[in-house]
């Protein structure tokens, strides 16, 4: 299965594509300052594919760190465990797998892990995800537990909704005016009740209000063909998910969310997604 770039190539990780912003972006986060010489190059997976997504952002500084982001409007539980496959495809590019077998002790970058979430649902201000909170209890099995996982990996998310951890926005100039788009986004969604017409409203009154101005007089029609497409495809995925809970089958949700990203996948509009939705139902 080919992986869907136009569904991936969001409006965040588009903002992002950059190693100046990516080294500010993770200042902000970290709460910490770095060289404006520190080198930033992006390695973003681009052909490794995990329940049907690529990840957002991957890239490291001074070859001594490695940071993985991803934007969510959801939050998933299981990112921990989506995390363990992205930093192990990554790994791969970076280290010769000659290396493991030498004699040497093999230097790998320190890995870090973040989840930005903007999501319409109440949510702290962060919170961590950790691998071990999805381990299998092996007391039935007679096994006394581990007082500490013998694997583990942490993620942290952070909320950035308009109004949230204020001080990171503040350190970050372009995630602040991002949160503030989606915020005009929404905004504008409630007034005139129509996907198109808010984000056009959106990029309209940010572009006159200096949020994201450069930025959206360059790549204003390809911001508003991906996040109408990203917001109908969410959609989709939320209403075939609440039908299924509402159903009773809360063991089938993530396959139906599955479902449509394999729609997805092979370049059915959203449209024609949900009328397939509807016949399956049928």
């Amino acid at each position: 299965m080919k992986p869907n770039r136009k569904f991936k190539n969001n409006m965040f990780t588009m903002l992002f594509d950059n190693p100046d912003l990516l080294r500010e972006l993770y200042c902000a986060l970290k709460g910490v300052s770095l060289p404006s010489d520190a080198p930033v190059s992006i390695n973003t997976l681009e052909n490794v594919l995990f329940m049907d997504f690529i990840n957002d952002i991957s890239f490291e500084i001074g070859g001594k760190l490695v940071v993985l982001i991803e934007h969510q409007s959801t939050i998933n539980p299981n990112m921990a465990l989506r995390f363990l496959h992205y930093i192990s495809e990554i790994y791969k590019t970076i280290i010769d797998s000659k290396t493991l077998y030498s004699t040497r002790k093999v230097k790998i970058p320190w890995p870090e892990f973040y989840v930005l979430y903007n999501g319409e649902k109440p949510y702290p201000e962060q919170e961590i995800l950790r691998l071990s909170d999805l381990f299998e209890k092996t007391h039935d099995l007679g096994i006394p537990e581990k007082a500490f996982p013998l694997l583990e990996l942490e993620v942290k998310v952070i909320n950035i909704n308009e109004g949230r951890n204020e001080e990171i926005l503040k350190r970050c100039k372009k995630l602040s005016e991002y949160s503030a788009f989606v915020a005009k986004r929404r905004s504008f969604y409630k007034e005139l009740g129509k996907n198109k017409e808010a984000v056009t409203a959106a990029i309209k009154y940010c572009s006159n209000n200096g949020i994201l101005k450069e930025f959206l007089e360059i790549h204003g029609r390809e911001v508003l063909n991906m996040v109408i497409t990203e917001w109908n495809t969410e959609d989709c995925i939320t209403v075939r998910c609440e039908e299924a809970r509402e159903d009773g089958h809360d063991e089938g949700i993530e396959k139906h969310r599955l479902y449509v990203l394999e729609l997805l996948d092979q370049g059915l509009t959203t449209e024609e997604i949900k009328q397939r939705l509807t016949q399956k139902e049928n």
